[in-house]
């Protein structure tokens, strides 16, 4: 008897040994982790706010939908943030506002008369307004590997009928237990005997915390001692109020996807577009109720089930005096008041995932997803649809089959900024981002590179210089043996090389590149902003080699902004949760080419577009609507590519299919049709010209390259870095022609 009792003693010692042990353990786990947890938020990426201002080119419907999916709602007469009204062009907006970083945009009352195309006029509070900034789209977030988002609140800011309301109904004695009820915890105990099986929790808001902080939500009776002792110790360290913010911070409130809802703030916002503290009392009764079952509970889905849950707590609220019996009443007889369902927020997949691989060079994947960071970026909306318009057009034209697949990268030229993106035809699927991954032959749309380096050197070539576009023939290592052929199947004797990059003749830039030398052609390609493997072999010269969509925007914004090479950016801002910046990405550029090379080049991409293989593109744009481009075509048509810019917008478009299989396109015959469809519809302002010191016109005979005069036979009008023009001279006169060039044209009259 003594020897048993010693043994349940020494039993009892070592299970109170473990039992402390597990306590300390507990106590440590919450004491070092609760308030980080209580400040967990995922970073949060905003597309670039529209701008408004008397003069900017914005079109109604543009405004129309700009609102849309920023969730303004739709009134006869706005009298809340987040409210609009339309009639025709005019609209009258109530603004949300918005902390930009470094600024505030005041929520407020404006007036937006749209006309001839852009804004005509802009007031508010009888005052015009000279410039002011929607709040900008929230795109995307980036969330932790469960998933879940956040917008925190202060308890002070919650709705005193929201907190006093959660309590009825969740738990009444909250402000009088140490974190557990053994009335809850009896009933529902009763509950799961009745039943057989564990179907009833009867958990505190200290409970529920503790097991959506710590614990996985299985129902066994350890993990229930778990919680309840988690629950007093969270209980011993933190007051109530501290509690109750952080659960009505934390609680699950339903999926967007694969986006967990968490909190009232984030709630309000997702169901009825609208902050937290300015929620109807039918709106907050709503979000109470869903907390027993989010699933079950969720008006998006079962709006009868959720109406009825809803006056139940209603009721309830009532019951425990927390609202009167009228105003129970009135709020019953109210409608569920949903927003629309807007599925914004991560529907741009390529676009994110750019941002996401800028921010990895820089920051670490816990920060980016704890770290409450708002991230602001150049992506426009605007543009982004109507690029995802014309991809779709121009694919189902091309290949109802759905084979096909396609890419563009669009930038502002003038910053480098990446305003729009389409990684695949399905645009909102997440999967293989062919606008950063998808590595290619480029084809031709390398050759600019070949004639810049060509043009670098005005002692030995210019526009006007003669090439041979005769056949070629190399011998490699093991006899094999390099012979391109032109597109045509065709020679073409003796043409200027403006006239070889116009018409992409592969001969001439095989010999011309050959003759530069390649490690001259590689350095203009790194100077361009090419990086990665370059292989320097002949083909190089015709587009060896295997390129991104991205890589090839990278080298032709350094042609459209003039030679400065410009790092290809998404990121604008990044500041913290409290809105102190961390960084900026200001504009970076550094001058690699001379401007009168880079100039000479523009005109030889002009003539690509109004005399060459990309001639097409004016079937789109106005002829008096300067371009300037490249198509690309590889063997057995398996790349579609084209490049090219206006005087605001580059974009490269590639069309091909992941098999690597023949599509049967060119570049003039399939990826310009994606570009120029797209340019025609967006592009503001025309490619201007501006001769840059040190260049000289010339009339030339456009057979030899000699010089002649204007009106002559064959003549126009060329551009020539000074002193470089050919000094050989045809026997004809100048005579007075009616007929002018494009080139001619650009000079006026």
């Amino acid at each position: 008897m003594i020897r048993t009792r010693h043994l349940f003693l020494k039993l009892f010692l070592v299970a109170a040994v473990l039992g402390g042990l597990f306590l300390i353990y507990l106590d440590a786990r919450i004491t070092s982790t609760f308030t980080d947890k209580m400040w967990e938020l995922p970073a949060r990426v905003y597309a670039r706010p529209l701008e408004l201002f008397e003069g900017a080119r914005l079109a109604a419907d543009d405004l129309a939908y700009e609102l849309e999916i920023l969730g303004y709602r739709k009134v006869s007469s706005p009298r809340n943030p987040g409210q609009v009204s339309r009639n025709g062009s005019r609209f009258e907006i109530y603004t949300r506002g918005f902390d930009f970083p470094g600024e505030r945009e005041p929520s407020r009352r404006v007036w937006v008369d749209l006309a001839g195309g852009g804004v005509g006029e802009l007031s508010g509070g009888g005052r015009r307004i000279d410039l002011m900034r929607l709040d900008p789209v929230q795109i995307g977030g980036i969330y932790p590997s469960h998933g879940e988002d956040r917008v925190l609140v202060r308890l002070d800011d919650v709705p005193e009928t929201l907190r006093l309301g959660l309590l009825a109904v969740e738990d009444r004695r909250f402000y009088d237990h140490w974190g557990f009820s053994l009335v809850g915890i009896g009933r529902a105990a009763l509950n799961n005997l009745r039943s057989g099986q564990v179907v009833a929790g009867g958990s505190t808001i200290t409970q529920q915390l503790v097991k959506n902080y710590y614990l996985t939500p299985e129902r066994t009776l350890v993990r229930k001692l778990t919680e309840v002792m988690m629950a007093v110790l969270l209980e011993m360290h933190y007051d109530k109020d501290q509690i109750l913010e952080s659960y009505i911070n934390e609680v699950y409130l339903g999926q967007e996807g694969p986006r967990a809802i968490h909190g009232f703030a984030l709630a309000a916002r997702h169901y009825f577009d609208t902050p937290l503290e300015e929620l109807g009392l039918h709106q907050q009764a709503l979000l109470v109720g869903m907390i027993k079952g989010p699933s079950l509970y969720n008006p998006l889905r079962n709006p009868e089930r959720a109406l009825q849950r809803r006056n139940l707590v209603l009721d309830v609220m009532a019951g425990e005096g927390v609202i009167s019996p009228e105003h129970a009443t009135v709020a019953q007889a109210m409608p569920l008041d949903l927003n629309a369902p807007r599925r914004v927020r991560d529907s741009f997949p390529a676009y994110l995932d750019l941002v996401r691989r800028q921010l990895r060079q820089e920051y670490r994947e816990e920060d980016l997803t704890t770290l409450g960071l708002s991230i602001f970026t150049a992506f426009d909306p605007l543009l982004q649809r109507q690029l995802e318009r014309s991809t779709a057009a121009v694919l189902d034209q091309l290949d109802a089959g759905g084979e096909l697949e396609s890419a563009t990268v669009v930038t502002r030229f003038d910053s480098g900024e990446v305003a729009a993106l389409v990684g695949g035809r399905r645009v909102r699927y997440a999967g293989f981002n062919r606008a950063l991954d998808a590595r290619r032959p480029a084809g031709s749309l390398l050759k600019p590179a070949v004639y810049l380096a060509a043009l670098e050197q005005p002692k030995r070539y210019t526009l006007a210089t003669p090439l041979a576009d005769t056949p070629v023939r190399v011998s490699g290592p093991g006899g094999q043996v390099w012979e391109p052929r032109n597109f045509d199947q065709q020679p073409h004797g003796t043409v200027l090389l403006h006239q070889a990059l116009a018409n992409s003749y592969n001969l001439a830039t095989a010999r011309l590149g050959m003759e530069l030398g390649l490690e001259r052609v590689v350095d203009v390609l790194r100077r361009l902003g090419v990086e990665g493997d370059i292989p320097e072999v002949p083909a190089l010269t015709l587009g060896a080699g295997e390129y991104s969509p991205l890589d090839m925007a990278a080298l032709y914004q350094t042609i459209s902004a003039g030679g400065f090479r410009m790092p290809l950016r998404s990121i604008r801002d990044i500041v913290d949760a409290r809105g102190t910046p961390l960084r900026r990405y200001p504009l970076e550029y550094d001058r690699t080419f001379s401007l009168q090379s880079i100039h000479l080049l523009h005109y030889a991409l002009r003539a690509v577009v109004r005399e060459g293989t990309g001639r097409g593109v004016y079937r789109y744009l106005p002829q008096d609507f300067a371009v300037a481009g490249k198509t690309g075509t590889t063997n057995d048509g398996r790349d579609s590519w084209f490049a090219g810019f206006s005087g605001d917008l580059l974009a490269v478009s590639w069309i091909g299919r992941d098999d690597n299989g023949g599509t049967g396109l060119t570049g003039s015959t399939g990826a310009l049709k994606v570009w120029a469809h797209f340019m025609a519809r967006t592009s503001q302002r025309s490619l201007g010209y501006r001769m840059p010191d040190g260049i000289e016109t010339h009339w030339i005979d456009g057979r030899n390259g000699y010089l002649t005069g204007e009106g002559c036979p064959e003549s126009r009008l060329l551009p020539f870095i000074a002193g470089s023009q050919p000094l050989k001279k045809t026997n004809c006169s100048p005579r007075k022609s009616g007929i002018k060039d494009w080139f001619q044209s650009l000079f006026g009259d």
